[in-house]
């Protein structure tokens, strides 16, 4: 039988309701019943009495009430390692350890509390520097959108009216040779001054559009330049235009048409 099973007299006691004895392997008929934990109670001081060391103190519930609340598992802070430090150091002492103890778990919950927030403050941070920089990103997109299409416009206009301004200059060289068409019974004199003035427009109207005459005569032949149609004997130096057939016009510097040439060659 148990320590702990009540005997058969026992039993039959409590059937009949009559005063229960101990329950307990020799224990007197009708005692009263002690509680399990007195008697472990008991054990347990004969088992210090018989070691010499005492029990740990036990930690009243009133000591963590109203203690710091730890912070959610997601910090910083390891809470089991905590919980281990505080139990280590309840074995270890009395109730200075216990104090002391939960003055060091709370100092490491404010810590990694400060620790939290400020993680939290600079994640902050960081996602108000991303949205600038995608602000930034965004308004530099629009901005080199919009240049590209004002550069299209540009280049469209520039190339739609590029001979505007010549065009203009043209006009008084129009209207001067239909005057003089215009004009009956005139002098040969009269036409030649009217045709000479027309030419002075137009010459006008050439420079203005950087339309530049190549008239070779007496230089070098220049195949960049000059188109030779024949070659003459000469006195002149070889290589040397001797004769302009047509002349030649460059448009900035660019060549339109060369200029039609007689290029000297010794004589045999």
């Amino acid at each position: 039988m148990s320590r702990h099973s009540p005997s058969p007299a026992g039993q039959m006691q409590l059937d009949q309701g009559q005063p229960v004895s101990s329950g307990y392997a020799g224990a007197p008929a009708g005692a009263p019943v002690a509680p399990i934990m007195q008697e472990t109670e008991t054990e347990t001081s004969v088992t210090q009495k018989d070691t010499g060391q005492e029990a740990p103190a036990s930690v009243p519930d009133s000591a963590f009430a109203g203690g710091p609340s730890l912070p959610p598992e997601d910090t910083d802070l390891d809470i089991g390692n905590i919980v281990l430090d505080v139990q280590a150091r309840l074995q270890e002492g009395g109730p200075g350890d216990l104090a002391a103890a939960l003055r060091d778990a709370e100092a490491r919950i404010v810590e990694a509390e400060v620790r939290s927030t400020m993680a939290e403050a600079r994640t902050v941070e960081a996602e108000a520097q991303l949205a600038e920089q995608r602000n930034v990103l965004l308004r530099s997109k629009a901005e080199a959108e919009n240049v590209h299409r004002r550069s299209q416009e540009e280049v469209a206009k520039a190339s739609k009216f590029a001979s505007e301004k010549f065009a203009g200059a043209m006009l008084p060289v129009k209207d001067s040779l239909e005057a003089a068409l215009a004009t009956e019974n005139q002098t040969s004199e009269k036409l030649r001054e009217g045709v000479e003035l027309t030419l002075r427009q137009l010459i006008a109207a050439f420079d203005g559009a950087g339309l530049v005459e190549e008239d070779p005569l007496g230089q070098k032949f220049d195949p960049n330049k000059h188109q030779a149609i024949g070659t003459l004997e000469s006195e002149a130096e070889p290589n040397t235009v001797i004769d302009v057939l047509q002349k030649g016009y460059l448009l900035h510097g660019r060549v339109i048409r060369p200029a039609m040439v007689m290029v000297a060659r010794a004589k045999a």
